[in-house]
């Protein structure tokens, strides 16, 4: 039940769900067909939210969304890497009623040379004190991702949106 549905309106489905779904079957489809020139989740072949297509894409990037519009979030954990919160995910799994595997992706961004750079999402409250939240300003500085080994289970019932982000190549398929 998301976005204020009650457990017995099941009879007009879950857009969230049905676009993740579609997002798994393009993922899995990567095939090489014609660009199309608009900016949806449901575009097809995956690529076509890059424009010019010009490299091997194997994942589209999104964020969910829940029911007060706020990013939802995971942790993932990487070494390398001094962040550890994102909002970036790609689709592994779809099963049951709506329920999928996401992959969580670290965000960042490539300097000159291709050379990845994670981005902090998390904001600082100052004075030595963690961050508790997204900060939005970080989020427009990210411009690149990089797969993680960390993966969460979600209802995606749960959620009332989802923004697709962009079509990119994270070497997974390969």
């Amino acid at each position: 039940m998301g976005c204020g549905k009650s457990h017995h309106e099941f009879s007009s489905g879950n857009c969230v769900c049905q676009v993740v779904r579609a997002i798994n079957d393009l993922q899995q489809a990567v095939a090489a067909e014609e660009c199309q020139p608009c900016t949806s989740c449901f575009n097809e072949p995956l690529g076509s939210l890059v424009s010019p297509t010009s490299t091997t894409v194997d994942t589209r990037v999104f964020v969910l969304k829940t029911a007060d519009g706020t990013p939802f979030n995971a942790f993932f954990f990487e070494n390398n890497n001094p962040t550890c919160v994102s909002i970036y995910f790609r689709v592994e799994d779809v099963f049951d009623n709506c329920c999928a595997t996401l992959r969580v992706l670290a965000p960042g961004k490539t300097d000159a040379h291709g050379n990845f750079h994670p981005v902090n999402l998390v904001s600082t409250s100052g004075k030595g004190e963690s961050g508790c939240c997204i900060n939005l300003g970080a989020v427009c500085d990210v411009t690149a991702f990089q797969a993680t080994n960390d993966c969460v289970t979600v209802d995606l019932n749960c959620f009332c949106a989802i923004q697709c982000i962009a079509d990119v190549d994270l070497g997974i398929c390969h």
